[in-house]
């Protein structure tokens, strides 16, 4: 099982985000989380920005500049890719559904 704290909206103290743009969500499939799933941020030509592995309850975060970015999920039960209008500082929720 991966040892990745919660990555829930719940915040360090200080994370102020009217400056900073937080992307987060939950991988799942059939209505049940995925664990140990690698959701990549992609920037708005496609290059690779980062990458992480969701915790146990699915879940993953990412802070990132304001702008137009791709989350893509890998995992053996599945992938998606999902565009995120993330514009400005702010929380940004996507729910990422695999198929």
């Amino acid at each position: 099982m991966c040892g990745a704290p919660a990555q829930t909206p719940t915040l360090p103290a200080h994370v102020d985000i009217t400056k900073e743009t937080v992307i987060y969500g939950t991988v799942v499939k059939d209505d049940a989380p995925v664990p140990s799933a690698y959701v990549r941020l992609l920037d708005s030509t496609g290059e690779f920005t980062a990458e992480v592995v969701t915790s146990a309850t699915g879940d993953y975060r990412f802070f990132a500049a304001p702008g137009e970015w791709t989350l893509s999920v890998l995992h053996n039960s599945g992938s998606v890719r999902k565009q995120v209008h993330a514009l400005e500082p702010g929380l940004v929720e996507a729910q990422l559904v695999l198929n």
